[in-house]
């Protein structure tokens, strides 16, 4: 029987946490799941922990050099046979309802993407916080590429839609041959969600929480560096040539460049001050001014206090 849904688990030494993620996605109840764990190279017992797993349910898929996110999830999409696809990252979960309740949906509205509200999970948020305002979610039923690019903007109050992990009808997928960008270790999911939409795909909101965010320090997705904003940077300007964008959406894109620019220019300028470096602070400064708003204490008073021992430390 053709299973309901594929569930992808891309792993990378995630020893303490894939069980647990493997049999939350096992757990699921009404539908037919397989789940698909794609190990990334592990250097720990990731793999042999999921080989250990006795369920025909659960297939490994072990790479043999580590490729990242995009490139792991590929693996997945690549073996997949349910009519739908969902992603679930290796220490997250999902509620024991959520599958039946996105394919519910989905052959409800006919819908091409499902994507639902997110519980957020750790030792920083409160129980039960969700990640996006119910009441907001329940006045967007669909999400078209406009919105979905105007809701991805760097520095915008709370979360950005990106977060959001959908499941997709898989012969959408192949029909127009969607694919992770391999290049991106953050931001993968933004541009599969926006080039699923800019090829016509419906998209529809359920604002109920079903996908599980568990925050753990030192996660990747907790961590932006200026390598992963250019690639976004570039990312984006591969999407922009190759897909057709109405008015709306490429004024949306052209706000969410902007603030992708202003990222890449804040945070070289967090590294020039905590390199003790004030006179390429100051550069950075005057090339981009908007980067110094977006600094939570007054970078003038920190470049002062650096300033006499500046050029001794530029120069080695």
């Amino acid at each position: 029987m053709q299973p309901d849904v594929s569930i992808i688990i891309a792993a990378y030494n995630a020893e303490d946490t894939v069980a647990r993620a493997v049999r939350t996605a096992l757990k699921q109840d009404g539908v037919q799941i397989e789940v698909i764990v794609v190990d990334d190279a592990s250097v720990d017992d990731t793999p042999d922990i999921v080989s250990r797993i006795d369920d025909d349910r659960v297939h490994l898929i072990r790479l043999a050099e580590n490729g990242g996110p995009g490139a792991a999830r590929n693996a997945g999409l690549e073996a997949a046979s349910g009519r739908y696809i969902a992603v679930l990252d290796s220490d997250d979960t999902m509620h024991p309802d959520r599958m039946a309740r996105l394919v519910a949906c989905a052959d409800r509205e006919q819908a091409d993407i499902v994507v639902d509200n997110i519980e957020i999970v750790g030792d920083a948020a409160p129980q039960g916080e969700l990640m996006f305002p119910p009441d907001e979610l329940s006045r967007r039923d669909r999400l078209d590429l406009a919105a979905f690019i105007a809701g991805n903007r760097m520095f915008d109050r709370g979360y950005s839609l990106g977060y959001m992990k959908p499941m997709l009808r898989r012969d959408f997928v192949e029909m127009h041959g969607l694919r992770y960008d391999t290049s991106l270790r953050i931001g993968e999911d933004y541009i599969l969600i926006a080039s699923a939409l800019a090829n016509g795909a419906l998209c529809v909101v359920d604002p109920r929480p079903g996908y599980v965010y568990h925050i753990r320090e030192g996660s990747i997705s907790r961590v932006l560096e200026q390598r992963h904003v250019h690639a976004m940077l570039s990312a984006d300007e591969a999407f922009v040539a190759s897909h057709h964008l109405d008015d709306r959406a490429r004024e949306a894109q052209a706000r969410r460049t902007r603030s992708l620019q202003e990222a890449a220019s804040f945070l070289r300028l967090v590294d020039d001050i905590k390199a003790l470096a004030p006179m390429r602070a100051l550069r950075t400064a005057l090339r981009d001014p908007r980067a110094v708003l977006h600094l939570k204490m007054p970078i003038m008073a920190r470049v002062r206090r650096l300033l006499p021992r500046g050029r001794l430390l530029e120069s080695r």
